[in-house]
């Protein structure tokens, strides 16, 4: 059975392939009942580099755009986003799943993007300064790098890819973006509203293919292409990076996160669980900021575990689509696989289930939320990052164990801690090893903050002033008069 999509969903693909040539497709499916969406073309190594040249022949205009020009732009692309925000949130919560609510939440974040560039393109003016020696003056501009390839998960298709690509048109930069396989459909829209709003032809290229690894390696070991920004696991960013390596590319990577959530002694429960219910479950916990290991002062560990159960139970299991939903499907039936076996490994070691721990008897990529007590420190489901709504609970009797057990991860990308005493919090902050803290906070993301990891978790900064940099170079010149 094939769900029919609302115009213009339906002609959003535009092949680059010559009329009559016949191509591959990738089948995008509806998670929450395993129905084909649409098809979208299976890119070849020769699409990816035509997408390529594409950007390199693009670029020279594009860069030449005044600041004020490119600014303009990038604000009607917001502006386009805003007014199209309830058919963009549609559309992702078909082909991911997530809900409505959640959705609607992505794309107000991921237009934000456009915005906050739109008024960042204009403020990178450089540096002038004199040598110490009084030699010379010291001039340092700061210049687009090229062709940058963007490379996009699933779990946030809107957001992942305005990210990268706001920056980097404010910056001068073309790109070529591939998205998941899973969810390409919103980068298409994107890059079709993009267009509508002024970016011309070349600077925004989209490539779907299921042979990633050879066309990213090709598009890698073109020497038009000087920048590659990628978001997904820390696993195949190694690859990337090695990819990489042979053209010295520079490279910003936001790799996988293993965020703990730790509640102090004197926090709020309430409170608390309001926060965890947002960290936790925001796309149904398959975020790289989602709360993985939860950690609870053993003075309060009984009734957060009650409070979250009861928010747990309550919580209507459904396609993403339908308004009544809290919990939609995960992406796939390998997801659901994943996150089976690591809550029975988890019980198996001796945890216990408060609600949930089963797959619901419905057809699609679901699993209950499922709150875990008595979960051993060392036990798999704490060591790897879930990816599902699933809450594991530690307890701990001190700051100095919940921080050595924070940070006993090769990840870093995010951390959340809550208590009433905010000398306290600020101070386990700094010991924390993550590139971002939220400190009585559920929600740390903003498009005008840095975002990123330490360690294992990445290299570079999304968002704010430091992700416009990841797509320019500083040149200094050296001059007297």
């Amino acid at each position: 059975m094939t769900t029919s999509l609302p115009s213009p969903y339906s002609d959003l693909i535009i092949g680059t392939a010559p009329p009559n040539r016949r191509r591959d497709t990738i089948a995008v499916l509806d998670p929450s009942s395993g129905e084909l969406l649409s098809s979208v073309p299976d890119g070849t190594v020769d699409d990816g580099l035509a997408a390529v040249d594409a950007a390199a022949k693009a670029f020279r205009s594009w860069r030449a755009t005044s600041p004020r020009g490119r600014a303009e732009i990038l604000r009607r692309c917001w502006e386009a986003m805003t007014e199209r925000r309830d058919e963009i949130a549609r559309l992702i919560s078909l082909e991911n799943g997530k809900t409505l609510s959640d959705a609607l939440g992505e794309v107000d974040y991921a237009a934000e993007f456009f915005r906050w560039y739109a008024e960042e393109t204009v403020r990178t003016t450089g540096q002038l300064g004199t040598s110490p020696n009084g030699a010379n003056q010291i001039m340092v501009s700061y210049e687009p790098i090229g062709v940058a390839v963007l490379i996009t998960p699933w779990n946030f298709p809107a957001a992942m890819a305005t990210r990268k690509i706001a920056p980097a048109l404010a910056a001068g930069c073309p790109v070529v973006l591939k998205p998941a396989s899973e969810t390409p459909l919103t980068s298409y829209l994107i890059a079709r509203i993009c267009a509508e709003a002024g970016v011309p032809d070349g600077v925004i290229n989209v490539v779907t293919t299921s042979r990633s690894g050879e066309v990213v390696s090709a598009m890698l070991h073109d020497p038009r292409v000087r920048a590659l920004s990628f978001t997904g696991s820390t696993e195949v960013g190694r690859v990337l990076l090695r990819e990489a390596a042979d053209t010295v590319l520079k490279s910003s990577m936001e790799l996988g996160g293993n965020a703990p959530f730790i509640v102090l002694d004197d926090a709020d429960p309430d409170q608390a669980v309001d926060g965890l219910m947002t960290a936790k479950m925001r796309n149904g916990g398959q975020a790289c900021t989602a709360a993985n290991r939860i950690y609870v002062h053993r003075s309060l560990v009984g009734e957060v575990s009650r409070l979250l159960a009861g928010r747990f139970a309550e919580l209507v299991v459904g396609p993403g689509t339908d308004p009544a939903t809290g919990c939609g499907p995960l992406i796939n039936d390998r997801a659901v696989d994943k996150v089976a076996s690591l809550v029975e490994s988890a019980v198996a070691a001796g945890a216990r289930v408060l609600v949930g721990g089963e797959r619901p008897a419905r057809a699609g990529s679901f699993y209950a939320p499922t709150v875990l007590v008595d979960v051993p420190p060392r036990a798999d489901i704490v060591r790897t990052e879930i990816f599902g709504p699933v809450a594991a609970i530690i307890a701990f009797d001190s700051d100095d164990e919940a921080v050595r057990a924070a940070n006993d991860t090769h990840l870093g990308l995010a951390a959340y801690v809550y208590t009433s005493d905010l000398r306290r919090g600020l101070r386990m902050a700094g010991e924390l090893e993550a590139g971002m803290v939220a400190v009585n906070r559920g929600l740390l993301s903003d498009p005008a903050a840095p975002f990123g990891g330490v360690k294992e978790s990445g290299l570079g900064r999304e968002g704010g002033s430091e992700g416009m940099l990841e797509f320019m170079e500083s040149k200094y010149i050296a001059t007297s008069w």
